[in-house]
């Protein structure tokens, strides 16, 4: 009897509807599709959530400055986000939307838990309101930021209202000793220290409802409050509750809790301290890990629709057209800001990283190799164990291949399950980099003058090939359509998940004689002297 698959179930933030998708949402939900890739190469049962955010008081203002209903709005822009997330190849298992029955209704019964255990009450509250995050900020940090949004810099606004409050004063110490005892529960490190500090100096109850206006429309958009519909639910209590709704089901329940929240750092208070502590309150078990990346700047400059530099979906659609889809994910997850700094998308750097590590690294390496298998032995795959003599070039460059690729593997596997997404790619493509350092040290093309060496080449050719075999499983989370080509091109049988990932790349997978394919490079070399894609016009609505 098989052991059961360990499972794993990791999310996004499910995206405001009010709005297109950028490279901002589609580099959280790569990062969460790239790592729930790998968990499924690895063996384990995968499940991967995002979604769309749809309650929002911004959602009526847009739809109505078009025309339209909300839900119109909502409809139109959530399928916005689907058709931008199957142009970039994600593995999502499902596509929550908070105007969704399914959501609704689960998210009302959690809010009568609330009421029922007396954890949610009502009460009176006044506070600065930040409209364009549609969240209320603390009167620290509104007079910090001279009152205005820390986000946006728009001003704040002074309301008053009767709201039902979420008793989050009341899980303070329990919360703060659950983050001091688990250390990779907020992550990066820099994040951690951040709500540390917030929260040791004190928590207060938040609201989670809004009253509702008969003669505002905006009011009245959402969830109403059980057993009281003068109020609606307060969106970003609505929005937090879909990683458990989603996976709220007889055949689901399973995946709870998450191992992972893949968030931005502008909402990690919701997600780092919120989220916990009403889970707390709900009696359910608290998820693994929240990680808050930081955000993407362009060409050393803050992005902004103002200076027309924003990375919007034509552009990414521009960059896949010409260097294609497997080189833009690659670029988007190496070289993205999974630290606590912005990362910058430079074209020089984009075209840097694809010659250094796809045209240059993997795809030569494996043109050189396939190259000289198809020159020296007609396309098959060389048997190493026809050579029995002592190597004519050292130790063979002093290679232990099967300890080298074992211990690539290990590392790319521990750094994977830290989220450390560029450390684990990195990993890869060092593995695969190696193998042309091994062709220079031992030169095949030059020991195959000599007849008798050919065995001697065919080794050397064999471990080269085997080697790129299995930095490329390694690599195949973020660039999985040319992975499966080389595969499919060094005669091997890939199926993702089909055995586990330490049996996949387990030294001695390619079958001496198998029809090694020439083919063209999976990754011509592109010219940085060329001028960045030019996206086509976006449409406007």
């Amino acid at each position: 009897m098989t052991e059961p698959q360990q499972r794993y179930y990791i999310t996004t933030p499910i995206y405001y509807v009010n709005d297109r998708p950028h490279i901002g949402h589609c580099y959280t939900t790569l990062v969460a599709d790239v790592a729930a890739r790998f968990m499924r190469l690895s063996g384990r049962d995968v499940f991967l959530l995002t979604g769309t955010d749809e309650h929002a008081e911004r959602v009526v203002e847009a739809a109505a400055e078009r025309g339209l209903t909300p839900i119109q709005w909502a409809d139109r822009n959530a399928g916005a986000f689907e058709d931008a997330f199957r142009l970039l190849g994600f593995s999502n298992d499902d596509f929550i939307r908070t105007t969704q029955k399914r959501h609704t209704e689960k998210v009302e019964s959690y809010i009568r838990r609330l009421n029922d255990s007396g954890d949610v009450y009502l009460g009176d509250y006044q506070g600065w309101w930040d409209h364009t995050q549609e969240e209320y900020v603390p009167e620290n940090t509104a007079r910090e930021h001279d009152f205005k949004s820390p986000i946006t810099g728009k001003p704040l606004e002074r309301r008053q209202e009767k709201n039902y409050f979420f008793r989050l004063s009341a899980y303070q110490d329990r919360l703060l000793k659950h983050i001091e005892s688990n250390p990779g529960f907020i992550r990066p490190e820099s994040r951690r220290n951040e709500v540390l500090g917030r929260i040791r100096t004190g928590l207060q109850d938040v609201p989670v409802s809004r009253a509702v206006d008969p003669d505002d429309p905006k009011s009245g958009w959402g969830i109403l409050m059980p057993g009281d519909e003068s109020h609606r639910i307060y969106v970003w209590i609505d929005a937090l509750f879909n990683y458990l709704s989603a996976v709220d089901t007889d055949d689901r329940r399973k995946y709870w809790p998450a191992q992972a929240h893949v968030i931005g750092k502008d909402i990690l208070w919701f997600h780092a301290v919120i989220w916990p502590c009403m889970l707390m309150a709900l009696g359910e078990k608290l998820p693994g890990c929240i990680y808050a990346h930081s955000f993407w700047i362009r060409e050393g400059r803050k992005m902004s629709k103002s200076l027309g530099n924003f990375i919007d979906m034509p552009t990414l659609t521009a960059y896949i057209d010409r260097y294609g889809l497997d080189a833009t994910r690659w670029f988007l997850a190496t070289q993205g800001p999974m630290g606590a700094t912005d990362a910058d998308f430079a074209h020089a750097k984009f075209i840097e990283v694809y010659n250094a590590d796809l045209a240059n690294g993997l795809g030569n390496a494996a043109s050189r190799v396939s190259n000289m298998i198809a020159k020296y032995f007609d396309g098959a795959c060389p048997d190493p164990t026809r050579w029995h003599g002592s190597p004519s070039r050292g130790e063979h460059a002093g290679h232990d291949w099967p300890a080298i690729a074992t211990s690539a593997v290990e590392n790319a596997m521990t750094r994977f399950e830290a989220l450390d997404i560029p450390g684990a790619l990195e990993a890869a493509v060092a593995l695969a980099r190696r193998v042309d350092g091994y062709i220079h040290a031992t030169e095949p093309f030059k020991l195959a003058k000599d007849p008798e060496k050919l065995p001697e080449v065919g080794a050397i050719l064999y471990h080269a090939a085997e080697a790129l075999r299995i930095a490329s499983l390694l690599m195949w989370a973020a660039i999985p359509a040319k992975v499966e080509d080389l595969q499919r091109r060094f005669g091997c049988e890939f199926n993702p998940g089909a055995a586990p990932l330490r049996d996949l790349a387990a030294w001695g997978g390619l079958t001496p004689g198998a029809h090694i394919e020439k083919g063209d490079a999976l990754f011509p070399r592109a010219d940085g002297e060329e001028a960045p894609p030019e996206p086509a016009r976006a449409e406007t609505s």
